[in-house]
């Protein structure tokens, strides 16, 4: 086994413990910060298939903004940040059902990918493509207006929040 691979197993293992960890934790802050945390794990898979600007952006966007606008808001609203009511509904069998099915049909075509065994330094390989990415991104013509419109809709999400927070004048 290559340190690569190990390296890899290691992330992932904390990365699916923390993603699982978001959805089962009752304290909606601890929530928060487990996604941080399987976030990062995502990053650190950027970064091992040599995608830098992935990784940064990862980082920047997903941890630095959403993440952290995540933490202001819940703390904002000034809920009771422990949930004691119970975690599942009747239906609970059919979400699971489908969560398998899902996850046995990426493993079939997982496993029938030639890329699989094929080491991620070739896989990464084209930098002509993130080169016509990052010009997408902020051209004009391309993705800048909805990364504006987005950036938008965080700040609205904020103000909600904070007057969702405020005291109100009786």
């Amino acid at each position: 086994m290559t340190p690569e691979q190990i390296i890899f197993i290691i992330v992932a293992v904390v990365t699916l413990t923390a993603a699982l960890s978001v959805v089962t934790s009752r304290n909606l802050i601890h929530s928060a910060l487990w996604l941080i945390l399987a976030l990062f794990g995502v990053a650190i898979f950027y970064v091992l298939l040599d995608a830098g600007f992935f990784a940064v952006i990862q980082v920047i966007i997903y941890i630095g903004a959403i993440a952290i606008l995540f933490i202001f808001a819940a703390m904002l609203t000034r809920r009771v940040m422990q949930d004691s009511d119970p975690q599942t509904n009747s239906t609970w069998w059919l979400g699971a059902l489908i969560a398998g099915l899902l996850f046995a049909g990426l493993a079939l075509v997982l496993t029938n990918w030639p890329g699989l065994s094929t080491p991620a330094s070739q896989l990464a390989g084209d930098s002509e493509k993130i080169r016509q990415l990052g010009l997408a991104l902020v051209s004009p013509d391309h993705y800048v207006l909805p990364f504006e419109l987005a950036s938008i809709l965080l700040v609205a999400g904020m103000i909600g929040a904070i007057y969702v927070a405020g005291e109100k004048k009786r």
